[in-house]
């Protein structure tokens, strides 16, 4: 019983290894006129809010899929990602300046885990983030050193506050 276990294990693994070598063999062999791929872009799309009611936006995913957007934080005009495995909003500190907070003010004390390894960052509150119509007075938010963190992440401590989010036909919808 064991040998035939083992010896279907081993064909298993065998065919795990060979079969993507022998699918691009025969793939290379096609004439390309016979291919069907989708056109690429010549410019990648920007995912650009738009108004479904007085109190819904949507956004189109983006290249990757991802929700890149651009808002508002404390009435200046940026560029976010929104990311759901992101448990608060994330900003570097040229965006912190950007926006109006002092970086003088900051205490760096608050152990973080990102992309990049631990950083340490520092607890704010963000007077108001609008992505479109949808605007969220008073958002808990991070400040990080600009090396730890190289975009804006709209996380937890802004959606939660909606009334609902959610991926609707490859779009992020957003509800207050």
């Amino acid at each position: 019983m064991i040998n035939r276990l083992l010896i279907i294990a081993g064909l298993a693994g065998l065919g795990a290894y060979t079969l993507p070598n022998l699918t691009g063999r025969y793939l290379d062999r096609i004439p390309p006129s016979e291919v069907s791929l989708p056109a690429k872009p010549d410019v990648a799309r920007r995912a650009v809010p738009a108004a479904v009611g007085a109190r819904e936006v949507m956004l189109p995913a983006g290249p990757g899929g991802h929700f890149s957007t651009d808002l508002e934080v404390n009435g200046r005009s940026i560029r976010g990602l929104i990311d759901t495995g992101a448990s608060v909003v994330a900003l570097n500190e040229s965006t912190a300046r950007r926006i109006g907070l002092s970086l003088a003010t900051l205490d760096y004390s608050i152990p973080v885990s990102t992309a990049n390894g631990v950083a340490k960052a520092a607890s704010v509150t963000l007077k108001r983030i609008k992505v479109g119509s949808i605007a969220v007075d008073n958002v808990q938010a991070m400040v990080l050193p600009d090396a730890a963190l190289s975009e804006t992440l709209v996380g937890m401590s802004f959606l939660n506050r909606l009334s609902s989010f959610a991926v609707e036909d490859g779009a992020l919808m957003l509800r207050r």
